[in-house]
C-alpha cells in the first residue's frame, strides 16, 4: 500500500490546544477518515510546531476528496484552523514530503537478491 509523508506548521501557542483535541479526535470524523480509505495514520508533533503525518491509502487524491465531500471534516478543519501558523485549512496546506528510505523495503530487495544468488 503506497505510504505518505507529508508536514505542516502547528502555532506553538497552540500546541497544548492541538495535542488536546487530538486526544480524543470525534468519533465520526474517525469513522469518515476510516470509510475514506486512510489506513495506519500517525500525526507528530514537535515542541516547535512541526507536524508530521504518516499515512497508507490506495489513493491518497481519492481519500482527500472523499473527505472533503463529508460534513465532519469541514467542521474539524474550520476549527484547526485557528491553531496552524498559516491560518488556513490544514487538509489544503500540508506539504507532501518524499520517501527516500524504508527498512522493510530494502530487506526485501536484499532477501530477493540472496535468494537468487543461493539459486545460482
Amino acid at each position: 500500500m503506497p505510504r505518505y509523508c507529508f508536514v505542516s506548521q502547528v502555532r506553538t501557542d497552540r500546541l497544548d490546544e492541538y495535542r488536546r483535541r487530538h486526544a480524543a479526535v470525534w468519533p465520526e470524523m474517525l469513522r469518515a477518515l476510516r470509510d475514506t480509505g486512510w489506513r495506519n495514520y500517525s500525526i507528530f508533533l514537535g515542541d516547535d510546531g512541526l507536524l508530521v503525518g504518516y499515512v497508507e491509502s490506495d489513493d491518497l487524491d481519492a481519500s482527500q476528496a472523499a473527505m472533503q465531500a463529508t460534513d465532519v471534516n469541514r467542521r474539524w478543519q474550520d476549527e484547526m484552523a485557528l491553531l496552524f501558523a498559516d491560518g488556513g485549512r490544514p487538509d489544503e496546506h500540508w506539504r507532501l514530503v518524499s520517501e527516500v528510505f524504508n527498512l522493510d523495503d530494502q530487506l526485501a530487495t536484499v532477501s530477493r537478491d540472496a535468494s537468487r544468488d543461493e539459486d545460482r
